[in-house]
């Protein structure tokens, strides 16, 4: 390791006191310390093998840690105050583990497609690969001057070349990939596709129609085949936002309906998609959770978005054949007393009657003279709704009766079926029993059109509500073929389920809300799909030789129906203007021949999926990454998560909005790459930390407009009252950002106090997972933390090291130890803003005292140098040191200095507190009841009286009792 940087030379323009730590001098250091850091490769992390190994490093004598932010996009506004939380979180938990002995693995990337630039494009027509990269640039710059402890050489962005082409290779890893249910012992795993063909091929597995695979045309092999796949095209309902000309994830479409980006409507339409067949891995996905160090809100999200659900198929009969439900509480079945389906349901037009029967209500007609009159008109107006808008809880039930009736398999009871448009027909069968006695939604109909309510669980006594969907003993529940009254809900499931299989009725099964992951987007600024499809118009695989397929320059980056709310518009994704492109000739092995691209591309989240890989072994152009690299890295460790570790990532910190949309994709694709061979990890992130949000003052105007922040007055001074150009403003507190024009940059922190007060101020704002408020002003709290540990070091007047080398007082050694244990404890939990408080009081302590000794004021440096990295390699260098402190070890403490010297023995008389005694933690029963006895406050209490006994609970209690 080379020596240290050339110290400060330039001092202080503060007048009387030229050497004073100021944001001039803190400015100077630091950049200088970043420089020397780029210079000496002070954070290149060595490979255990390849082109990143490092002779000199024997990286199996050190433990490794792989720490991780999560993936930034690069925004034209740049950074703002909030952003760089997590990134001086990890870098200071990156520099405690470096201190700590261990390898770590600490990197940062960009996710650089995405809808941003490519709207800027639209509106500018600057190409977003430009303004892409001049966002990257204006980052990188931001965060370089964080100091953060980055190996720059692993540093890449989702649109390099040489990263397009390894997201396409793994897109044809899962297209060549199925699903192979039965595998490892009926977990299911994925499997080559040539598996496949050569099961056909063998007769191992009967062909749909029950022909031999060689009696088959090639076209019908291959649409047999691309329906297993795992990367499949699809003509399926998706979801269509004209506003942004493409389709969206059922993940990126908001509650209301609209599209998470931009807020424009979304609707339901078909159309010619890929899809990626994550509904495979549901159980696995569910079931992994256990293995993993996650919060549990993210857990439970992702249980609730795969919504695993475990019940029954029930059959009732009609006249238009068996209507088919799920339920997951088949032991309601015996209060099943109407059923609705949904509008699109294919059932309804043959359940529609000719005519209304004898003595329907007319509640149930909506007013129409025949059940097609009212099932059409109802039909229209469900079409004109979004899935949210039928969904609304609370809302009144709507809906019409069909003129038709099923027959409730457990009693015979002919039951009437309704159409609503609060059942979806894209969730379970499209069709549900109603049982309003157990079902609020139910109910809810049930009054709305007099139907009957019948209990099945009995309510608690005293219940006076109406629907009850708790747990009870069963009652009216017995039939002819099966009775469940007094069951609990548990045993009743189980009975009823086990009646319907064996009376032909249904059988139990399992549900999931998740859906399969719609992967097309008609937009310009993503990877292109390495396919091309042949005159069958099938897909076809580009080899590995000819990746990767780039993007060509197009004439207009706008999508060409932007008419928000047109739902029938039709896609024209730029890439389909661009024929010369979209058409080619290739030999794929079959000779020379004419093909067409897909038009669409990847949506954003691709590259996300994976980018923790390409950190391992950024310059591999041949693999993804390298066998070795990756176990060594991301293989299981037992020691870290018993027998049963999944592997991954140590650490990765980023926000809690990523629960389900990057988390989830990515861990799909962590599992097909494991389950083909490629990886050894079965999940990409093993711990995960999300931390809060910084929030800070947003003011509006009279008409609710924010207005900028900055240009804010308070007048007078602490009055609470807020003017901007002279017009009263009303203060709120708010996420920061640009849409409420209270965004603070952290170049304004730079300029102002530095990049490492900076650092100890957002580390101390409070607990790391929590939100909090930003207040400029309370960032001289931390500024004068390191000015007086620069002075506790520096002199202020002569720029000299003041401190000495005499021994520390056994008081400054004890504070000082105990620091050193708090401290180590903190910064293993991330706790940072408590181990900047024991920090604080350390050195304190030390400006307190007449001189302060080298032995207590160097470990300080040493602790400090995680949280505020320059200063203390400033310190460092000054203390006389010629290595970098990057890797000088961390503290440890003495445990003879941790044990307390006294501890306070708290004494009673009569149960009442009469005084305190310090005393020695090993102080036994008859020495206690001594000194208590001796002490004045307790014989004053006695006043002459006798003592009948003394209770000791060493060392912290002695209760006299008088006589």
């Amino acid at each position: 390791m080379s020596t240290t940087a050339e110290r400060a030379t330039v001092p202080s323009a503060d007048g009387d006191v030229p050497y004073r730590y100021t944001a001039a001098l803190a400015g100077e250091i630091e950049k200088r310390w970043q420089d020397y850091w780029d210079a000496e490769g002070t954070f290149h992390t060595p490979n255990p093998s390849g082109a990143l190994a490092e002779p000199d490093w024997d990286v199996s004598s050190k433990k490794k840690f792989f720490l991780m932010d999560m993936f930034p996009y690069p925004s034209g506004a740049g950074l703002h105050v909030g952003h760089p939380l997590g990134y001086i979180a990890t870098d200071v938990t990156g520099r405690f583990r470096r201190m700590c002995g261990d390898n770590v693995l600490h990197a940062l990337a960009y996710d650089a497609f995405g809808l941003p630039a490519e709207q800027y494009a639209v509106q500018t027509g600057q190409h977003p690969r430009k303004t892409t990269e001049e966002n990257i640039t204006t980052m990188r710059r931001q965060l370089r001057r964080l100091g953060l402890a980055h190996d720059g050489r692993r540093t890449f962005a989702t649109i390099d070349p040489g990263y397009i082409k390894w997201t396409q290779w793994i897109f044809l890893q899962i297209f060549e990939s199925w699903y192979d249910t039965e595998a490892d012992g009926g977990r299911g795993r994925a499997r080559p596709i040539a598996d496949l063909v050569a099961a056909y091929e063998s007769g191992e597995r009967a062909t749909p129609d029950g022909r031999a695979w060689a009696d088959l045309e090639e076209v019908e092999r291959r649409r047999i085949i691309d329906g297993h796949r795992l990367a499949y095209v699809s003509e399926s309902p998706v979801n269509w936002c004209p506003g942004l000309g493409t389709v969206l994830a059922n993940e990126e479409v908001t509650a209301e309906g609209r599209s998470e980006r931009g807020n424009y409507p979304v609707f339901k339409r078909n159309l010619r998609q890929w899809m990626m067949r994550i509904t495979a891995y549901a159980d696995r996905l569910v079931d992994d959770l256990e293995r993993i160090d996650w919060p549990e809100k993210v857990k439970t999200m992702q249980r609730n978005w795969i919504g695993r659900s475990t019940g029954a198929n029930v059959r009732f009969p009609t006249a238009a054949g068996d209507l088919e439900v799920f339920t997951t509480r088949p032991d309601t079945l015996f209060g099943a007393t109407f059923m609705v389906v949904a509008p699109e349901h294919p059932l309804v037009d043959e359940l529609t009657a000719v005519a209304w029967p004898e003595q329907t209500e007319d509640a149930w007609t909506g007013g129409y003279g025949s059940p097609a009159e009212a099932v059409t008109a109802y039909r229209k107006q469900a079409a004109a709704k979004t899935e949210v808008e039928r969904q609304v809880e609370g809302k009144d039930k709507t809906g019409v009766f069909t003129g038709s009736f099923a027959t409730n398999p457990t009693n015979g009871e002919q039951i009437p079926i309704f159409i609503a448009d609060y059942v979806l027909m894209g969730y379970g069968t499209g069709a549900i029993m109603a049982v309003p006695g157990q079902d609020e939604r139910d109910w809810e109909f049930a009054e709305r059109f007099r139907l009957p309510i019948i209990r099945t669980v009995q309510p608690p006594e005293g219940f006076d509500g109406k629907a009850y969907v708790g747990e009870g003993p069963a009652i009216n529940s017995a039939g002819d073929g099966v009775s469940l009254n007094g069951l609990g809900v548990a045993e009743a499931k189980e009975k009823i389920i086990s009646w319907l299989e064996s009376a032909g009725y249904g059988e139990g099964t399992v549900t999931y809300r998740l859906r399969d992951w719609l992967f097309s987007r008609q937009r310009y600024w993503g990877e292109p799909f390495p396919i091309v499809y042949d005159e069958n118009d099938l897909p076809v695989a580009i080899p590995l030789e000819q990746l990767p397929v780039l993007l060509p320059e197009v004439p207009d980056y706008s999508p060409k129906t932007y008419d928000a709310d047109a739902a029938d518009t039709e896609p024209e994704p730029p890439l389909a203007r661009v024929p010369e492109w979209v058409y080619v000739e290739m030999d794929l092995g079959d000779g020379p021949k004419r093909y067409r691209r897909d038009t669409n591309t990847m949506p954003n989240w691709a590259g996300s999926c994976w980018y923790h890989m390409r950190y391992l072994d950024p310059t591999n152009d041949e693999k993804l990454v390298d066998p070795e690299i990756e176990r060594y890295w991301m293989g299981p460790r037992p020691e870290r998560g018993g027998p049963n570790d999944p592997g991954g990532v140590d650490l990765y910190v980023g926000g809690v909005e990523h629960a389900v949309l990057h988390l989830l994709y990515a861990r799909f694709w962590q599992k097909v790459l494991f389950d083909l061979g490629h990886v050894s990890s079965d999940e990409p992130y093993y711990k995960l930390f999300n931390q809060g949000y910084i929030q800070a003052y947003a003011f509006t105007d009279a008409r609710g407009q924010y207005v900028p922040a900055d240009e804010v007055v308070e007048e007078p001074a602490d009055s609470g009252q807020f003017f901007w150009n002279g017009q009263p403003v009303h203060r709120e507190y708010g996420k920061i950002g640009k849409s409420l024009k209270n965004a603070v940059s952290p170049d304004e922190m730079y300029e102002s106090y530095g990049a490492d007060t900076f650092r100890v101020y957002e580390m101390s704002m409070g607990p790391l997972e929590q939100s909090k408020p930003w207040d400029t002003r309370a960032v001289s709290g931390a500024q004068r933390f390191l000015q007086r540990l620069w002075r506790n070091v520096i002199s202020e007047e002569t720029g000299e090291v003041v401190t000495v080398d005499e021994p520390a007082d056994d008081a400054t050694r004890r504070v000082l130890h105990q620091t050193i244990d708090a401290v180590r404890t903190d910064m293993a939990g991330l706790r940072f803003n408590t181990a900047i408080s024991r920090m604080i009081e350390l050195n304190n302590h030390l400006t307190k005292l007449d001189s302060v000794p080298r032995e207590a004021v160097e470990p300080l440096v040493q602790m400090v140098a995680p949280i505020a990295p320059h200063i203390a390699e400033e310190l460092w260098s000054r203390l006389g040191h010629t290595e970098t402190l990057a890797f000088a070890p961390f503290p440890e403490p003495d445990p003879a200095l941790l044990i307390a010297e006294t501890v306070t023995c708290v004494v009673q008389v009569a149960g009442k507190v009469r005084d305190r005694l310090e005393v020695s933690p090993s102080a036994d029963d008859s020495t206690l009841e001594e000194l208590a006895l001796a002490s004045d406050a307790v014989q004053r209490a006695l006043d002459g009286r006798g003592v009948r006994k003394v209770i000791v609970r060493a060392p912290k209690l002695v209760n006299v009792v008088p006589a």
